[in-house]
């Protein structure tokens, strides 16, 4: 499982003209789901994401977390985190779980995640056309894989 963790001071996800989802300071969360996660890797990246120290303290240090500062989350799947470019210029997303896999599987990350906030976690729309927009704070972005938890 995958995700692009960006600090935004706002964002918001739009489907067919209505924000679906949309959030003011915190972590807006791109989320790659491929066959072979488990509950484990939702685990392992809700207990990351929530608690990484990427929100300034008091000294302008970033030592806090989403937790720390009262942030809100807002989760996007996003099956073309597993894209390959290997071969030619067209991207392939054989990695990528099918919707019956990766569909429950991102509920039950957004469900975790809700719970480890103590507040909703809003979201897209599984599977549509989704415009994404966020102000980048920093920026700060950060590239989370749990088969590679370095």
């Amino acid at each position: 499982m995958r995700v692009l963790v960006q600090r935004v001071t706002q964002a918001s996800v739009t489907v067919e003209g209505s924000i679906t989802g949309q959030i003011g300071t915190g972590l807006l969360l791109l989320v790659g789901v491929e066959e072979a996660d488990t509950a484990a890797d939702i685990d392992w990246l809700v207990r990351k994401v929530s608690q990484l120290r990427i929100f300034n303290d008091e000294q302008g240090v970033m030592n806090r977390s989403v937790l720390d500062a009262g942030g809100q989350v807002l989760a996007v799947s996003q099956f073309t985190l597993f894209a390959s470019c290997k071969k030619g210029n067209r991207p392939g997303y054989s990695r990528a779980a099918r919707g019956e896999i990766s569909q429950p599987m991102f509920d039950r990350f957004v469900a975790t995640m809700a719970a480890a906030l103590g507040k909703p976690v809003p979201t897209g729309v599984f599977g549509a056309d989704m415009q994404v927009a966020l102000v980048n704070d920093g920026p700060v972005t950060i590239w989370l894989d749990s088969k590679a938890p370095e």
